[in-house]
């Protein structure tokens, strides 16, 4: 079915969520530690999420319009994508009290997709662009390096273990776009159904995956060819794509339908469908971004339409609880050290 290319912020979001969506109607989860951090794109805030108890702990002033967001390897700091402007934020992991850093791209840069990658730069989508940036040192000098990607929406992105490729989906043009950050080479771009966004590269480095929103498929992609090699049927308009860290499955987030697809990847079939809600809900949650727990057992699923994110049971299915977030939250990251509980005040962003 083709749809046309609309910005998720123009889908008619809904109202807040109601009590019984927050956290404090539901008991804590056990066994469940770290910090997660979600970027609330309508607020322009991040918050700081204490697991064990489904607590914000801290909520800040981001950026206009922050989207995606990674934290370094270390885990001592998280960076986000201003994508209502054209810098990259820093801020310190443990109480967000202090930006650390502010990277500016250039002119109607709009960065989207990030990664913090484990040699320790930044790699960012600048949509406005139509370009990647590879930004050395981030917390040093901050050397940035564009490649030119010439296509429409440049959005998500993947970087190899190497640190020498990137790929991006590109929604405007309907492509996938490999760029070579070390040789400059041309890039190198292939059609892959209709609004590819999500993306993800296999553990091993060996496959590319893809889901294309408007066709309603994940693709699975040979890294440096992009030779298609099998396009497989998900749920209605699949917005993201993560792989589980075990490398044996990967999630769609199906938007249309509140649930997840999950791919089996060494049989490249989907063989199981996640309900996070009743589909009745879907225009009211706008289920966004997922993030998979560093241990493989849980989904967290934003619902930027009701202010939450689900946490979701892989192996049962189970919604464990509705943690509430800021207005809007959409990107996700995982740290697994708690931070130190604090309440929130003018400082730091509370009311």
């Amino acid at each position: 079915m083709v749809r046309a290319f609309v910005p998720l912020a123009a889908l008619g979001l809904a109202a807040c969520a109601p009590y019984a969506d927050t956290v404090a109607t539901q008991a804590a989860t056990g066994g469940v530690a770290g910090t997660l951090f979600v970027a609330n794109k309508f607020g322009n805030t991040l918050s700081q999420i204490d697991l064990a108890s489904g607590k914000e702990l801290r909520s800040v002033p981001a950026c206009d319009n922050p989207h995606e967001l990674a934290v370094s390897p270390d885990g001592q700091n998280v960076a986000l994508a201003c994508y209502g402007g054209t810098r990259i934020a820093v801020f310190r992991s443990d109480n967000l009290a202090r930006r650390v850093k502010s990277i500016d791209l250039g002119a109607n840069a709009r960065p989207h997709g990030i990664v913090w990658h484990a040699n320790g730069d930044i790699y960012a989508t600048a949509e406005g662009r139509k370009s990647v940036f590879w930004i050395r040192d981030p917390l040093g000098k901050a050397e940035t390096f564009e490649y030119a990607t010439q296509k429409e929406g440049s959005h998500m992105l993947a970087v190899s273990p190497s640190g020498n490729h990137a790929w991006t989906t590109d929604l405007g043009s309907k492509t996938v776009t490999l760029v070579d950050l070390k040789t400059r080479r041309a890039p190198r771009s292939v059609e892959v159904g209709i609004e590819p966004e999500g993306i993800a590269l296999t553990p091993d480095g060996k496959t590319l995956w893809v889901s294309a929103r408007g066709s309603d498929k994940a693709f699975a992609l040979d890294p440096m060819t992009l030779e298609i090699r099998r396009e497989v049927g998900v749920g209605a308009f699949p917005l993201r794509l993560a792989i589980r860290p075990q490398g044996d499955v990967a999630v769609t987030s199906d938007l249309a339908d509140t649930s997840l697809t999950v791919i089996d990847l060494a049989r490249g079939e989907a063989v199981r469908t996640i309900a996070v809600d009743d589909r009745a809900n879907a225009e009211r949650r706008q289920q966004v971004t997922i993030l998979w727990s560093p241990d493989g057992e849980r989904v967290y699923v934003a619902e930027t339409g009701t202010d939450t994110v689900a946490e979701v049971d892989y192996r049962t299915g189970e919604v464990l609880r509705r943690i509430a977030v800021g207005e809007g939250g959409d990107g996700m990251a995982i740290t697994p050290h708690p931070a130190a509980a604090t309440g929130r005040t003018k400082e730091d962003g509370g009311q």
